[in-house]
């Protein structure tokens, strides 16, 4: 490239730029959008931000108008019009004032919204409002349900998918168990740091039912980026039927491979994974007889909580930080629901096997850990287990039982 043509590339790059931030502002499909609320906190901050980048705009016009007008107006229009020291006007107490006073009363104004808005937005929840405490781990989030209201948040464990019921206040109790992370779903609320040893409340509420998009939005090591949000909306009568179904319990799979995965997962997984209810597949000659007495040993020491929940595995829509869709991403799946794993023949049209045998083959390679990480107690992510092709068919085929 010649100096020339590289000058002139150089004097386009500003421009450039701007078109392409215009552009890629004037997306259709923006699932975080935050510009777009669908719940009561959001619509409230939304009607405040709109008419501050409204004053904001004003502001910027006036003060890169004024300042070109007055480049245009005062400027050297030859060399002897020329004037090292322009005319001073220090001391001019009525602009002064104007310029100091005028600035302070609008942001004491826009200040006075504001505040007024997070005292509203840290309001109490209602009553009736669902409990969920929300543990932010590098890199997915875990969440824990209180569906009596007695404190104890163990009524369903589950990850990735936030099930809420649409129209309901859901009073989110945001923790971490590492690092700070911070929850963000743009159209139903605004962000919440998750910090070590504190408990940030939230409350969110979907107008309608839906699927809402968020993210980690602090930095929070190398997956940051795919600690991805979802949040499931539905109505009243399906979130009442799908906390009846989270809590049955654990049901020993019949199949042959399934079995043999059951084995696989209590030998490789439970060092990091649970999986309420779950017995030792060991504890018996013929692990399809082994009983609920034999609670599987690992559970009762684990402490590291390094996995998620497992339960009901199989009503989720996503997996690895819900960073990968647990269903084929197809109309008819889609319109499914959670519904879609509760035949054979609806996880084998849906089930997305390819991206889970992918993460089962090499998590690390799937998520951008360390490459070729293997299993270990100061592993972050899930590490690479070198499993065997055969094990990884009789892990699916086991997976698929958790209904």
């Amino acid at each position: 490239m010649t100096g020339g043509a590289r000058s002139r590339l150089l004097k386009l790059a500003p421009a450039l730029g701007a078109v392409m931030l215009f552009a890629a502002s004037c997306a259709s499909d923006a699932p975080q959008d935050t510009l777009k609320p669908e719940g009561p906190a959001a619509q409230k901050i939304d009607n405040l931000i709109k008419p501050i980048f409204g004053i904001a705009g004003v502001v910027m016009v006036l003060v890169l108008g004024g300042a070109l007008f007055i480049a245009w107006k005062f400027r050297a229009r030859d060399d002897d019009d020329f004037n090292e020291m322009p005319k001073q006007i220090h001391g001019h107490f009525k602009a002064e004032i104007g310029w100091t006073i005028a600035p302070a009363l609008l942001l004491a104004v826009i200040g006075a919204f504001t505040v007024n808005l997070i005292f509203d937005l840290a309001q109490k929840p209602e009553k009736d409002a669902v409990q969920v405490e929300v543990y932010g781990q590098q890199w997915w989030w875990e969440y824990r349900y209180d569906l009596n209201g007695d404190g104890d948040y163990t009524d369903i464990i589950t990850a990735n998918d936030l099930v809420i019921p649409a129209g309901r206040e859901v009073a989110l109790k945001i923790k971490s168990r590492d690092v700070i992370h911070s929850w963000w779903s743009p159209r139903l609320n605004g962000k919440k740091d998750a910090v070590p040893g504190r408990v940030h409340p939230l409350t969110i509420e979907a107008d309608d039912p839906g699927e809402y998009i968020g993210q980690c939005t602090e930095f929070c090591g190398l997956s940051h980026a795919e600690m991805r949000i979802k949040v499931v909306a539905v109505t009243e009568d399906e979130f009442s039927a799908w906390t009846e179904h989270q809590q049955q319990p654990f049901e020993k799979p019949t199949d042959e491979a399934a079995i043999n995965g059951w084995g696989s997962f209590a030998g490789q997984c439970t060092s990091c994974h649970e999986l309420t209810g779950m017995i030792d597949p060991s504890s018996a000659d013929d692990p399809s007889d082994a009983t609920d007495e034999f609670v599987f040993p690992q559970q009762k020491n684990q402490v590291s909580n390094a996995a998620p929940n497992l339960a009901h595995f199989m009503t989720r829509s996503t997996f690895a930080g819900a960073m990968y869709d647990l269903r084929k991403d197809t109309p008819e799946c889609t319109a499914l629901g959670t519904t879609w794993a509760s035949t054979d023949d609806g996880i084998e049209k849906c089930l997305n096997r390819t991206d889970l045998e992918a993460w089962l083959r090499d998590a690390p390679a799937m998520k951008h850990m360390a490459p070729g990480d293997v299993a270990s107690l100061n592993s972050r992510g899930m590490p690479n287990f070198d499993l065997s092709e055969d094990q990884i068919d009789d892990l699916v085929a086991f997976l698929t039982t958790l209904k």
